[in-house]
């Protein structure tokens, strides 16, 4: 009969799992050196790339484009980079740099555009012609590399020197933590021309209207039952009347109004079961109903009101305008569009 290990060896004594928080632990160091280069001169050169950017390519109507390259794992985390820029309201274009000498430079189109170019040791050959193109046009350019004396920065308007870091790679060869750190400041870099033009999550709903992060970003005005649907009654309905409408309504509650319209309570099936008893059915509805209960306002977006039906417990909410219910949401809404 096999027999199970009682007091299995600590996860970081296997070998696997110590590798993995090795590799964690030098690209961390990495990230911290890169936090430190950012609070003194790097911080100064990453300022400037984040103006020379809105100024030319932005969300509200400027012409310019951010053409991103490299080339190897660089030019792997350039296409992340590009794609976070674009979906935060910089437009971005990742250019292969071998494609770029054979027809793709027709891409830039004027100075109103600039390019972002990540190489670590700043000498990539393949990036050559994009730079005497640069050069040459007066497109701005902006260098992510650890070299500074390098090709690519000195012929940078803006160069971005990141700290020499220690690869997690045993054989320091393997681009890890140098990979990581450039994406990090690719993030830094999308997340500041955010928050610098105050691109809301209005505007990120237009740029991601697909998937669950777009219906995550769905008004609940847009997916409450409004109407003739809502379960309503008032205050001094008779509990059989409520429960009818409760069940002909089919949202698992009846809300309870007060005199003036305003929701006041709700009857949930949990309160049935509660209230089970032999008058049930003559009791009036404020007599059974939970007072004060929770609601939304149109405006808050379905994400918002995922989390606090998680945290109550709940799976139906009525959505409240000026203390009067105007709709009612169910968690299978939620679910039919892909957030929950």
């Amino acid at each position: 009969m096999q027999t199970s290990n009682k007091n299995p060896a600590p996860a970081a004594s296997m070998p696997h799992t110590a590798s993995a928080l090795r590799t964690l632990a030098t690209e961390a160091t990495g990230l911290d050196a890169l936090s430190a280069a950012l609070a003194g001169e790097l911080g100064r050169g990453f300022s400037d790339a984040v103006d020379k950017i809105r100024a030319v390519s932005g969300l509200r109507g400027e012409a310019g484009r951010v053409i991103v390259t490299g080339m190897g794992k660089s030019g792997h985390v350039g296409r992340k980079i590009a794609s976070t820029l674009s979906s935060t309201g910089t437009p971005a274009y990742f250019v292969h740099p071998g494609e770029a000498s054979h027809g793709d430079l027709g891409v830039i189109s004027d100075k109103s555009d600039v390019i972002l170019a990540l190489s670590w040791s700043g000498e990539t050959a393949e990036l050559r012609d994009l730079i005497d193109y640069a050069k040459r046009f007066g497109v701005a350019l902006i260098a992510i590399t650890s070299q500074p004396n390098s090709a690519l920065a000195q012929a940078a308007n803006i160069p971005l020197i990141l700290p020499l870091s220690q690869e997690a790679c045993p054989h320091g060869l393997a681009p890890t933590t140098s990979t990581l750190m450039q994406l990090a400041l690719g993030d830094a870099l999308a997340v500041a021309l955010l928050e610098s033009r105050g691109f809301t999550a209005l505007d990120f709903k237009a740029l991601h209207p697909g998937g669950k992060l777009g219906a995550s970003l769905t008004f609940i005005r847009d997916l409450m039952h409004a109407g003739d649907k809502l379960p309503l009654v008032k205050d001094d309905a008779l509990m059989s009347d409520a429960i009818v409408e409760m069940s002909a309504k089919g949202f698992g509650c009846v809300g309870v109004l007060d005199g003036s319209g305003h929701l006041t309570g709700i009857i949930t099936d949990g309160d049935l079961r509660r209230h089970m008893r032999a008058d049930l059915l003559t009791s009036k509805a404020r007599e059974i109903m939970t007072k004060d209960p929770k609601s939304a306002n149109p405006d808050q977006l379905a994400s918002e009101i995922l989390e606090r039906m998680n945290a109550s417990n709940i799976t139906a909410l009525f959505v409240v305008k000026n203390k009067k219910p105007v709709g009612v949401v169910h968690l299978h809404d939620l679910l039919r569009i892909g957030v929950a």
